[in-house]
């Protein structure tokens, strides 16, 4: 027991000499520090890598630091797969939700299963043209191949077929949203403008 409270006194008198290094003190006291910091070295370099690692871990398992981790008592993602030499991109685009990257090939066929949503938000005729006309030009650019990529299986669309069926689903859409008036209640145009009572 002596010899751990001298180990402490002197772990002490180590901390106390360097909180005064710079700032006066003589020279066997600087001469003294420096034997004590070598000391410590020393027994540093005595302890096995294994036992430290292991110290610090329970160390830390003591402290709690270990508590609540984001996959404790699960398998860890990843795990036991094949090297992939670009996993931390793909873990980027999956974490951030980024799209809009890949070869044109599989980012036609989404945007070829989104088209006709995209179509429906579009009030003139116009606008659907530009829309089919754009898209027809980059499935044809892409069936070039000049950059490489997987094949291109995506087809163009017939621009008059579609803008017809962006009419229909209009009218239907219209059709939908008006409501019939109720039988039996006449308003006139007075009221039915500014919405009055009968």
């Amino acid at each position: 027991m002596s010899g751990t409270g001298d180990f402490k006194r002197r772990l002490e008198r180590v901390a106390e000499l360097r909180s005064y290094r710079g700032a006066g003190i003589s020279a066997e006291e600087e001469a003294e520090l420096d034997a004590a910091e070598e000391s410590e070295r020393q027994k540093r370099k005595k302890v096995d890598d294994a036992k430290r690692a292991e110290y610090l871990i329970r160390d830390a398992m003591a402290q709690g630091k270990f508590d609540n981790l984001k996959y404790a008592g699960k398998p860890i993602p990843g795990l036991g797969e094949a090297y992939d030499p670009d996993w931390w991109v793909k873990g980027l685009i999956q974490r951030e939700n980024i799209s809009g990257l890949g070869p044109k090939a599989i980012l036609l066929r989404t945007e070829d299963a989104e088209l006709d949503a995209l179509l429906d938000t579009q009030f003139t005729e116009k606008q659907v043209r530009d829309i089919l006309v754009d898209f027809n030009a980059r499935v044809i650019d892409a069936r070039r191949q000049l950059q490489g990529g997987p094949p291109v299986i995506t087809k163009t669309r017939d621009v008059e077929v579609e803008v017809s069926r962006w009419q229909e689903r209009r009218a239907a859409r219209a059709g939908a949203e008006t409501p019939e008036p109720e039988p039996g209640t006449s308003r006139s145009w007075w009221q039915r403008l500014w919405r009055g009572t009968t």
